[in-house]
Formats: structure tokens, C-alpha cells, sequence
């Protein structure tokens, strides 16, 4: 299965307590980077977090938000850290000694300073377990919205691949055409100059010829590297350096192709060749 790496997920999860809301982004990146913002009271999950990404995704710049709210009819109570809050208005009476203008604390004020207000353990916990359990949900929502926008790309490839096999069969088929095209241009050429035809001399030409406007080992080659970016499609997993690194070798033997062209019509068909080549890169950058 195919997965672009540019996905959302948002998952709600009611407890007994209250609810979780976690909302996950995913863009295209060359390694997995993960993002918190996390309240500070469950920071320390964000290691047990990071090991479900890691399980679950391999690629993509993951941004992680998560809140919660406690529902104000449950039994549970909440802590004040006392020791916190006379440290604070500790510090705020001694500033204001030396800054008579500055206004003092309110009670309201010092409840929304971080670690004032604790949730009970009972509480921790709870948000605890039912963070982690929202999370893996919302991550196996993203991967599944990942491999559905990864089924359209593989799509879009596979169109461009099958536009690139019918131009390589168009140039195969061309060629005979095209170097008998260029032995009657030359036999002209010996005309028009009122040189009388040497047989040897003008096999000596058509043969450098030959050799110069030779793409058959180019069009094998472009068909080799189609037949591995359709394995590799089918394979599935994370794939996307592997197609990034096939994008290459095709544009590689699209530009040898169009070096070597000896007519207008080769010429086009390479152009046409790094245009799909170039369509198609462009979406694999989303793939993981």
C-alpha cells in the first residue's frame, strides 16, 4: 500500500472524567519529525507518543496538538500546589517593592500559572490513559487517510508511466524509418555536391550514423526503470526514496535520448518524456 505523506486526523474521545481532542498533521519530509504541543501537565508522555509514530509511521513532518477538559460533574477534584503558589506571590510581593506601580496577583491570575493547579493523581492518570489511547486512534485515522491520498498518486504515476511506455514503443518503432530518412538526405547530399557515390565511403558515414543516433540501449533502459517503478508501486511500504531515486535514472536516459536525437520528432518525443518524468516526481515527493 501506497502512502502519501500529507494527511489530517482529528479524534474526540469522552471519558468519565471529561474529554481528549487530538489533532495530528502530516506534511512531506525527508525523515520523521514529530511535533508536540502538549498541556504541561502530560509531557511526560511524549516519549511514549514518539514510540507510536515511530511504529506506526516512517516519513513526514508529524505536528501533534492535543487538549483536554474536565468535565465539572465528575467526582474528581483538583490540587492546588500550595508551596508553588506562595513561591509566587513571594517573588510578586518582593517586586513590588522595588515597582510600587506594578499590580499585584489576583487569585484567578495565579491559578492559570503553570503547575498551580494540579489534576488529583486519580485525575493524571485518567487524562493519562485516555490520551494515549485517543492518540493511537488518531494516528491509525492519519495512516489510513494517508494510504487513501497514496492510492490517488499511485494513480497519477502509473498514468505517466504508461504515457512514457507508449512514447519509448513510438521511438522504437520510428527508428528503421528515421536512419533510412537519413541515408536517402545523405545519398542527396553526395548528389547535390556532383561527387560521384564511393560505396565504402558511404557505408563508412551511414555507420557513424548508426552509432550516433543508436537509443535502443536508452529505450531498454527506460523501459527497465518503468517495469522497477511499477514493482516498486506494488511492493508498497516506504518507498518514496527509492521512486525519487528511479525519477532520476529516467530523466537520466530521457536527457541521453534527446542528446542523441538526429530529427525534430525524437526530439519532441524526450522533451515529452521529462515532462511526464517531471509530473511524476512531483507527486512522489508526497510519498513516504
Amino acid at each position: 500500500m501506497i502512502r502519501s505523506m500529507t494527511a489530517f486526523a482529528r479524534l474526540e474521545k469522552t471519558d468519565n472524567w471529561g474529554t481528549v481532542t487530538w489533532e495530528v498533521r502530516s506534511v512531506n519530509h525527508r525523515y520523521l519529525e514529530p511535533h508536540f504541543k502538549l498541556p504541561e501537565t502530560l509531557r511526560v508522555l511524549e516519549p511514549k507518543l514518539r514510540d507510536i509514530l515511530r511504529k506506526t509511521l516512517a516519513r513526514g513532518k508529524i505536528e501533534c496538538a492535543m487538549r483536554y477538559h474536565i468535565d465539572p460533574s465528575s467526582n474528581e477534584q483538583l490540587n492546588v500546589n500550595t508551596v508553588l503558589a506562595q513561591q509566587l506571590l513571594a517573588a510578586a510581593n518582593q517586586l513590588e517593592q522595588h515597582m510600587p506601580q506594578a499590580n499585584a496577583f489576583s487569585a484567578i491570575e495565579l491559578l492559570k500559572w503553570p503547575g498551580v493547579l494540579e489534576d488529583s493523581q486519580i485525575d493524571s492518570q485518567a487524562i493519562q490513559a485516555t490520551a494515549l489511547a485517543a492518540f493511537q486512534e488518531a494516528i491509525t485515522q492519519l495512516r489510513a487517510n494517508r494510504e487513501r491520498e497514496g492510492s490517488e498518486l499511485q494513480d497519477l504515476v502509473e498514468k505517466r508511466l504508461q504515457g512514457i511506455s507508449a512514447i519509448t514503443t513510438q521511438v522504437r518503432d520510428q527508428l528503421p524509418g528515421i536512419l533510412e530518412q537519413q541515408h536517402q538526405k545523405l545519398i542527396e547530399k553526395f548528389e547535390e555536391a556532383r561527387l560521384e557515390v564511393d560505396p565504402s565511403r558511404l557505408e563508412q558515414e551511414l555507420v557513424l550514423l548508426a552509432q550516433k543516433s543508436d537509443v535502443a540501449e536508452e529505450l531498454d533502459r527506460l523501459d527497465t526503470h518503468v517495469t522497477e517503478v511499477y514493482r516498486v508501486l506494488k511492493k508498497g511500504g516506504s518507498c518514496g526514496r527509492r521512486l525519487d531515486f528511479l525519477m532520476q535514472e529516467l530523466n537520466r536516459e530521457a536527457n541521453t535520448l534527446s542528446s542523441k536525437s538526429i530529427v525534430s520528432d525524437t526530439t519532441q518525443s524526450a522533451v515529452e518524456l521529462k515532462v511526464f518524468i517531471e509530473q511524476m516526481r512531483e507527486q512522489i515527493q508526497n510519498i513516504e
